[in-house]
């Protein structure tokens, strides 16, 4: 048992050092990462269309990079917001690494991209303790999957730099209890930014947007409790 708790931890310390490195790479390119971690079916492919979308719109050199075991169907849809898309297909892993995410962005991403979205793999357990180089890490769900879900998830949800609730034009016919919701995240990650949206209703529009400009121009992030036991 040992033997695999130390190389887990070798493997993540690898990574974390790739990570670093990526993320010194891109900031001195001027990109800023967004790593965005969902179960599957919470709406996050939609949601990042949209944000993708506006962000064209507002003038800001954007791309982004979606993750799936199979199928391009992510891909193509992102693609609809006119901003370079790159599908990454895991053949079977569950999640991305730094190294992984570096090779990709190797004579691909383009010159003078300011935010790079990055749609991890559809799962809260394997990608939650992988560092990306990300500035900004989101962590969505919808009102359809419980308000239990940061307790039963709490890696994910306590290293969450942002949390974004989504499909709220269903939370009345989901019985969604937001306040309940909102406890349980600060429980496993006090003083964590909630955002609601809704891709049907409008709600939250640019918000996403928004939170990564800020994190592009040097505003602090929120710093997680768990992030410094991890570290």
């Amino acid at each position: 048992m040992c033997r695999v708790v130390d190389l887990q931890q070798a493997v993540l310390a690898k990574n974390a050092m790739a990570a670093q490195v990526l993320r010194t790479e891109l900031a001195a390119r001027g990109t800023t990462v967004v790593n965005l971690l969902s179960s599957p079916g919470s709406g996050k492919t939609a949601l990042l269309e949209r944000e993708l979308r506006l962000a064209r719109q507002r003038g800001v050199s954007t791309a982004a990079l979606t993750a799936d075991l199979a199928t391009e169907n992510d891909a193509q849809r992102l693609a609809r917001s006119e901003v370079p898309v790159k599908q990454v297909l895991t053949d079977g892993l569950c999640h991305l690494e730094a190294d992984m995410l570096a090779g990709h962005l190797h004579h691909w991403l383009p010159d003078g991209t300011r935010l790079l979205f990055v749609e991890n793999v559809g799962n809260l357990v394997c990608p939650a303790s992988y560092d990306l180089g990300e500035s900004l890490r989101v962590v969505l769900a919808s009102v359809t999957e419980g308000e239990d879900k940061p307790l039963k998830y709490p890696t994910a949800f306590g290293l969450a730099h942002l949390v974004i609730v989504t499909k709220t034009d269903l939370a009345e016919a989901a019985d969604f209890d937001e306040a309940a919701f909102r406890a349980h995240v600060q429980q496993v990650n006090p003083g964590v930014e909630v955002l609601l949206a809704s891709v049907r209703s409008g709600e939250g529009a640019g918000e996403l947007v928004d939170r990564a400009l800020a994190a592009a121009d040097g505003t602090p992030v929120h710093a997680p409790v768990m992030a410094r036991a991890h570290a």
